[in-house]
């Protein structure tokens, strides 16, 4: 075990048809990431929720390509995020974005070490 580090969870939200410059959002997100040098990213489909538009959707067994939402997460330190949230910005990509601080370490073997 590692000592925790001191950075910050970067979430986007987006829905999960929304595309930008012909990608999928999420997709966009985590390429411009690891373009970036960020470490590592990950996206999360919700089950049920509504956003800024005040639409309840929600998976069912009959709809389960619904447009529903779409996390994309990031641990990361806090310059990191402000360039990535700058790099979503002036691309002008549909998203909605949280920042909060975080500390994060990891467990087991460190990369490289076999």
């Amino acid at each position: 075990m590692n000592d925790p580090q001191q950075g910050v969870l970067l979430s986007f939200y987006t829905h999960s048809r929304a595309r930008h410059e012909g990608k999928l959002v999420f997709e966009w997100l985590l390429e411009h990431a690891k373009a970036q040098g960020i470490g590592g990213g990950s996206a999360f489909r919700a089950v049920c929720g509504f956003g800024r538009h005040g639409v309840l959707r929600e998976e069912q067994f009959f709809e389960l390509a619904d447009d529903l939402a779409i996390k994309v997460e990031f641990l990361l330190t806090e310059a990191q995020a402000l360039a990535l949230v700058q790099t979503v910005g002036d691309s002008a990509v549909d998203a909605v974005y949280a920042i909060a601080s975080a500390s994060f370490g990891s467990l087991g073997k460190n990369p490289g070490t076999g």
